[in-house]
Order: C-alpha cells, then sequence, then structure tokens
C-alpha cells in the first residue's frame, strides 16, 4: 500500500465476502499505523448490486466506519453505483480543518453516512 503523503484513502471490501471485510481492518490499522496523522479515511462496500448474497451488513459497515471515524459507502464498480457519491463523500474532509493538527476524526467529522 503506499500511503505517503495522502489526504485520502478509500479502503475496498467485497460485502459478499466476510473474509475482505476482516482484511480490511488490517488495512485500516496499517494505515493508522503508518500512515499520515490526518488521513482521511472512506470505507467502500463494492458489489452493492449482489446484496441478495451479502455477508457484510451495511450494520456492521458503519457501526466500524464510526469507530475509525471513516465515511462509508456501498458501491458496484460494475454497475458505477455510488462510485462518484463516494469521492463526493470525502472531498469535504480533505481540507476541512484551518489547523492541520487536527484531523476530521479527531473532530468527529465523518458520520460515517456516505452522504
Amino acid at each position: 500500500m503506499y500511503y505517503r503523503g495522502s489526504a485520502a484513502a478509500v479502503i475496498v471490501y467485497d460485502i459478499t465476502k466476510q473474509d475482505s471485510f476482516h482484511t480490511l481492518k488490517k488495512w485500516v490499522k496499517e494505515l493508522k499505523e503508518h500512515g499520515p496523522e490526518n488521513i482521511v479515511m472512506a470505507i467502500a462496500g463494492n458489489k452493492c448490486d449482489l446484496s441478495d448474497i451479502r455477508e457484510v451488513p451495511l450494520k456492521d459497515a458503519k457501526e466500524y466506519a464510526e469507530s475509525i471515524g471513516a465515511v462509508v459507502v456501498e458501491t458496484s464498480a460494475k454497475n458505477a453505483i455510488n462510485i462518484e457519491e463516494l469521492f463526493q463523500g470525502i472531498t469535504p474532509y480533505m481540507f476541512w480543518s484551518p489547523f492541520p493538527s487536527i484531523s476530521p476524526r479527531q473532530a468527529g467529522g465523518a458520520d460515517g453516512s456516505g452522504q
């Protein structure tokens, strides 16, 4: 993972595979330990077009996103669902704070709604 100097990170998991959600948590840990202090994080639950075979409840993703101060959006790369909304959801937080030492996460800026 390359994150040096990044303003934001989008970490993606597959809503049809619980294992991918567990792996996402490992990537978040890596990012928190080695990434920029004020990085804005978004969690993208991909394959929302396959919700009939969902293994990861949206509630679980929202709760986790809230616990780490991330935005969460369910997307479908295949059908171009919520891709633009994902980036619109993180953009306001990327340049939110006039004080470099205060991140949106520390200030409670990400509500996890994806909106």
